[in-house]
């Protein structure tokens, strides 16, 4: 059997691709990702709008794009809708639960 030739037409190339890890930013970082002061970011940290983890005292908060997102959130209906601050904490506990229900039933349905 006879080899084909390979004219140069085409040419191959190998490639490494490296998997990135979840990004972490700082609450400066955050805070201006998330269109906010950073001390509205740290108030919003003490009350437990963005988890119970970033409302521990002495600790300096690290967040994740998820983080931002909701941050992100949290400012749209603050600033449009005139949400105040315990509006908000419900609003975030309600997401909270309609994703943990919604993977539920993702689990539930099964592959």
């Amino acid at each position: 059997m006879k080899e084909p030739e390979f004219t140069g037409a085409y040419s191959l190339m190998m490639v490494r691709l490296t998997t990135a890890g979840a990004a972490s930013h700082s609450l400066e970082a955050a805070a201006r990702l998330g269109g906010v002061h950073p001390e509205m970011l740290r108030h919003y940290c003490r009350i437990g709008l963005l988890g119970a983890a970033r409302a521990q005292p002495g600790t300096e908060p690290v967040f994740d794009d998820d983080a931002i997102f909701e941050l992100r959130r949290f400012e749209y209906y603050r600033r449009h809708h005139g949400l105040g601050r315990r509006s908000l904490r419900l609003l975030g506990r309600l997401w909270r639960e309609i994703e943990r229900l919604q993977a539920e039933v993702r689990f539930l349905r099964g592959p």
